[in-house]
């Protein structure tokens, strides 16, 4: 075998080139970022907070995510592999496996840019998107979530309770065809306010206690002209209505999570294949670009 002749300069050449590296990671992240932008305005790589389906995250946004990360490690690795510094007397798979590595250096230092850029700027420049998942749930949480505490100082003050059990306690203040005279002792708002609270209790330890129950129907009796049974009664069929609401508002709420879960695993995987292509591709458009340029460099010389 011939062994490969090296000269001084080659000697003291350093084997990466990082102004080529950092030329093309900074290329192919601006190009990320725009392109980025550009698949939002397109409606291409946004995906729609009201829905947490692994199919709504699916093939317009992947196809786009992954086109995003092709191109730009494309152009990135031409760049890092063509704007090298010239090995002359190097074996070629010596130069075959620098420029290899310079691609795939500069896709590596895009990606890392990239991760930052989208903690950072996208996140100003995208805001409303970003935020329209926590905007509904800033909107539904209140509402799902409001405490008793919450419900009777509002209605302490005049104001609208927001607690959802008052659905239940109306429906158990609702007058018979022939009430009696409901006592003036006790406004309707206040008793709203206990009738919540009792009956939270009851849902969050799973059963309504017995002297709670009893105290109930005395209200509701007072309340509506019914009798302590009748009352009970009531108490009984609007506490079951509730505690099954509350029960299929938290088996809606958990799958909901593990749609969002599976979504998200769904959305990484891809990511993890688009980015390994990108890896790929990066490393062998360096290849063709230190090709082109070594090329150049023979042409020059010849026509010389």
């Amino acid at each position: 075998m011939q062994a490969t002749q090296l000269s001084v300069s080659d000697l003291n050449n350093p084997g990466v080139s990082w102004g080529a590296v950092l030329a093309g990671a900074a290329a192919a992240a601006a190009l990320s970022f725009i392109l980025l932008i550009l698949g939002v305005g397109l409606g291409l790589s946004s995906v729609s907070p009201w829905s947490f389906n692994a199919a709504a995250i699916g093939v317009s946004t992947i196809a786009w995510l992954a086109f995003m990360q092709l191109a730009a490690s494309g152009i990135g690795g031409y760049m890092a592999g063509r704007l090298r510094v010239k090995w002359s007397a190097i074996h070629t798979d010596e130069v075959h496996f620098r420029d290899t590595a310079h691609g795939l250096l500069a896709w590596a230092v895009a990606t890392l840019i990239t991760v930052a850029v989208l903690a950072g700027g996208t996140r100003a420049v995208l805001s409303g998107a970003i935020d329209a998942g926590s905007g509904v749930a800033a909107v539904v949480g209140p509402a799902a979530a409001a405490g008793a505490g919450a419900a009777g100082a509002k209605a302490g003050e005049g104001g609208s309770s927001a607690n959802p059990l008052d659905y239940f306690s109306d429906m158990l203040l609702r007058a018979a065809p022939a009430p009696a005279a409901p006592s003036a002792n006790v406004s309707v708002a206040d008793q709203r306010v206990e009738i919540g609270k009792i009956f939270a209790t009851g849902i969050s330890t799973g059963s309504l206690a017995a002297d709670d129950r009893a105290y109930l129907g005395q209200v509701v009796a007072s309340r509506t002209g019914l009798t302590q049974a009748e009352a009970e009664a009531r108490v009984d069929a609007v506490y079951a209505r509730a505690a099954k609401a509350a029960a299929d508002a938290k088996a809606h709420a958990q799958q909901a999570a593990e749609a969002a879960r599976k979504a998200g695993a769904h959305t990484a995987l891809w990511m993890f294949v688009a980015l390994l292509l990108g890896a790929f591709v990066a490393s062998l458009a360096a290849t063709f670009g230190g090709r082109q340029r070594d090329h150049e460099r023979v042409l020059r010389h010849v026509t010389i």
